[in-house]
């Protein structure tokens, strides 16, 4: 492919949003990101969603996938449940699960770059934005 082609199929790739050229939401870096905490852990879901998808599937990586899912799917659930909490204490209780879920996400990220090496830049990306989500929860817990 030629430098022009390959510029073209690049450029193909970003979307536009009020005259500013910005990634895809997948993989996005998170120094785009100007939303809120509850749009960015649903962000952060269904990037690991979509991310989940593209792992090969066999014996080592499928309780892999699975765990990773599970992980970073919760880290949004439970601070939508802390977002709503009655009480300062159910609130504390869900913001520590938000913390230890992205923590684990982590975890799970760093395997999938061992499992299927071919994919280790966007695990990367991934665990990258686990880690700032664990360092606001982590914050936010320190602030109780």
């Amino acid at each position: 492919m030629d430098s022009s082609a390959h510029k073209h199929k690049h450029d193909a790739n970003i979307q536009m949003t009020n005259n500013k050229a910005q990634m895809p939401n997948q993989f996005q870096s998170s120094n785009d990101k100007k939303y809120d905490l509850e749009e960015r852990t649903a962000k952060f879901a269904e990037n690991i969603i979509i991310f989940a998808k593209e792992i090969p599937t066999n014996g080592v990586t499928m309780p892999i996938i699975s765990q990773l899912v599970r992980s970073g799917t919760s880290v949004g659930a439970n601070y939508c449940e802390a977002d709503s909490a009655d009480t300062k204490k159910d609130f504390n209780y869900k913001i520590g699960l938000s913390k230890k879920e992205s923590r684990e996400s982590k975890h799970w990220l760093r395997t999938v770059a061992v499992a299927a090496p071919e994919l280790k830049e966007k695990a990367r990306i991934l665990w990258k934005e686990a880690h700032e989500l664990n360092l606001i929860f982590s914050s936010i817990v320190k602030k109780k």
